[in-house]
């Protein structure tokens, strides 16, 4: 007999030590965790009231004190005392979890950079100096770090308890999400999503590490090549480079800093390049075709993985000038060998 995954943590884990919920183990996870205290205190003390004045009131006004029913009035102060004190509360605890919600949503704008793409059942996660994991998280403490998260699939859930964040991946959008640990040590990632048979099993391990070791383990932990090194093989290799060379006769627009601008389309309007937008741009270049150029750049949907449009993303975002693409031009004109290939994470996942 086989025990799911998740009951057994929560068994061996969760019940042995008595905790009513997580360590707190993120700088917002004691707001969250006051937040939640006082709701939960607020639902406790609306609850006895509740109750006790129906106990009062019933044994005040039961039928052998009173066997003839009385008409009794309304009092406006009494009805505008029961609006407007809950009104209050409810507007102040609105205002509290709004002020929440935009901290947790929000990343700092230094913040450290993590992809994740989740797929059924496994979370992978991609560090732009090259570092790749499976159902783990590697992360400095004392530090803020961005997770832009997507799914290959079906819709998942990224949660880590002990941070207090949880976040919905979608397929086709990136979504971000943003923690910054305060405590070395080993934490619980979930998918509270359920997305099939095996969703039980989409566990990982998130390890919080000193800012030394943490270091140690990027330089111990790379495959050689940065995200946008990748990138930058696809880009060439795919053919990219012809049309968005940054020449002034070139058929593309050029892409030295355009992620965070504000691009003019043809239909008139203005879009800034996200790394959705940059995406999107990628898989359905028609619908963004940029003012002054022709609709002729051709769809990659179906040709690239999620890993690989990451890799052409973090690519784009790195371009400050022209330089590098003239480099990357030059030596694809002068290179006799076979054309670049893209590795194993940019084909097609089937």
């Amino acid at each position: 007999m086989q025990i799911s995954p998740v009951l057994w943590q929560f068994l061996t884990k969760w019940l042995t030590s008595s905790a009513l919920w997580p360590d707190q183990a993120s700088t917002i996870a004691p707001w969250a965790d006051a937040l939640y205290i006082f709701l939960w205190l607020m639902t406790v003390v609306g609850m006895l009231l509740v109750g006790a004045l129906v106990l009062f009131f019933a044994i005040r006004y039961r039928q052998e004190r009173h066997p003839e029913a009385v008409q009794i009035e309304g009092s406006t102060l009494l009805e505008a005392t029961w609006t407007i004190i809950p009104l209050g509360i409810f507007l102040f605890v609105f205002v509290w979890g709004a002020w929440l919600y935009f901290r947790i949503y929000n990343p700092p704008a230094d913040a450290m950079q993590v992809y994740v793409v989740g797929k059924q059942w496994m979370w992978k996660a991609e560090h732009p100096g090259g570092q790749h994991e499976i159902n783990a998280l590697h992360v400095p403490s004392g530090r803020p770090v961005q997770l832009t998260m997507i799914s290959q699939d079906v819709f998942h859930s990224y949660s880590i308890p002990a941070f207090r964040v949880k976040r919905e991946v979608i397929p086709g959008r990136y979504t971000t999400v943003w923690f910054n640990a305060t405590k070395p040590g080993t934490y619980h990632l979930f998918c509270t999503q359920y997305c099939g048979t095996l969703h039980s099993g989409m566990i990982g391990e998130i390890t919080v590490m000193d800012p030394a070791d943490y270091q140690k383990w990027t330089e111990e932990s790379t495959s050689g090549m940065s995200l946008a090194q990748n990138g930058e093989r696809l880009f060439a290799s795919l053919g990219c480079i012809s049309c968005h060379s940054g020449n002034a006769t070139a058929s593309g627009p050029s892409l030295a800093g355009v992620y965070g601008s504000k691009i003019k389309m043809d239909d008139g309007t203005e879009q800034v390049a996200t790394d959705g937008f940059l995406r999107d741009v990628i898989l359905n270049p028609s619908q963004h075709v940029p003012y002054g150029y022709k609709p002729i750049m051709p769809t990659y949907q179906g040709q690239i993985s999620e890993e690989g449009l990451i890799d052409l993303v973090e690519y784009i975002k790195g371009l400050k000038t022209n330089y590098r693409v003239q480099q990357t031009l030059d030596t694809s004109k002068s290179d006799d060998a076979a054309p670049i290939t893209p590795t194993a994470s940019q084909k097609v996942t089937q």
